[in-house]
């Protein structure tokens, strides 16, 4: 359906981290489409198969006005010939509110436009029993992707790698990928993560995830001892940047042209080089999974003034 083939290991040479003698490499996930790119393709793939399995008329899922995740639900049913249906935080919003949304609109997605306190009970029994009984043949999909369907699919990104790093690093919001990429970890890495939410309880969302997809508890506590949680930068919270991170990021983008966005991966690479500082990181394999975002990171670029994608 897409090609993941395009999300090539790339490995990046810069001074400071030759001088530590660290190899950096960044899975480049963002590559693998210009709308379904990054973790979106991994979270939709066997969420689409399944909607196709049940010949369901299409996917029904969720998210704010800018979600990267609506628009690629909808670019990937659209390119499939499934209907899609997406429900918006925010009743004050139309199609025509932002880019995202009219491309989602464009894509033939279905928008519903709710108040942000009812949106707030999305994952509650009786609102996922009012749209089941509304839109009866739709295979619903939780925000982000983040279901047993988005974990097993998140799974794959470290298969397709040498899988022998000592550290990777991934953004963190639903914790969907990073659980995934848990899975699939060899022995001799580690997983940081680097939640883009304040105040976020990294260890507890995964480990709810886990037992939600049917892992017993014992089991996710092995795999989350072997997660270390970096929780300072946040950046304010999600959605928040300062100019320090996009400072950062257009640095980065001059040296290597990889585009970052200033949500999740700006976030995340800036972590890893400061911790790389702080913590004296020497001598080790480092890989990077970047999980797109870029549409987004375009639009905030555009009014910032900056040129880090």
């Amino acid at each position: 359906m897409f090609n993941i083939e395009n999300s090539i290991v790339q490995k990046i040479d810069l001074d400071n981290l030759n001088k530590r003698f660290i190899k950096l490499f960044i899975k480049r996930d963002d590559l693998i489409d210009e709308n379904v790119s990054g973790n979106k393709w991994r979270k939709l793939h066997y969420n689409v198969e399944h909607a196709i399995q049940l010949k369901t008329e299409g996917i029904l899922t969720f998210g704010g006005a800018f979600s990267n995740h609506l628009l690629a639900t909808a670019a990937a049913c659209h390119k499939i010939g499934i209907k899609s249906i997406g429900i918006v935080r925010g009743e004050e919003l139309t199609i025509d509110s932002n880019e995202t949304l009219k491309k989602c609109a464009l894509l033939e997605m279905k928008l519903v436009f709710i108040s942000r306190d009812r949106y707030a009970f999305k994952n509650e029994k009786s609102f996922q029993e009012e749209l089941s009984y509304e839109y009866p043949n739709f295979h619903i999909v939780p925000e982000g992707g983040s279901n047993y369907y988005g974990l097993i699919g998140c799974q794959k990104i470290l298969l397709e790698t040498p899988n022998d790093y000592k550290y990777i690093f991934v953004a963190q919001g639903t914790t969907t990928t990073s659980a995934g990429i848990l899975l699939s970890l060899s022995e001799e890495s580690k997983l940081c993560v680097v939640p883009v939410l304040k105040g976020f309880d990294s260890i507890a969302e995964m480990k709810n995830l886990y037992i939600q997809s049917g892992i017993e508890a014992t089991y996710a506590n092995e795999l989350l001892n072997r997660v270390e949680v970096l929780t300072d930068y946040h950046f304010g919270g999600y959605g928040k940047y300062t100019s320090q991170l996009l400072d950062f990021m257009e640095q980065f983008f001059k040296q290597t042209k990889i585009p970052l966005d200033p949500i999740y991966t700006g976030k995340v690479l800036f972590a890893l080089f400061d911790w790389i500082e702080k913590e004296n990181i020497r001598n080790c394999s480092i890989l990077f999974v970047h999980t797109g975002g870029i549409q987004g990171g375009k639009m905030i670029a555009k009014k910032e003034g900056r040129t880090y994608c």
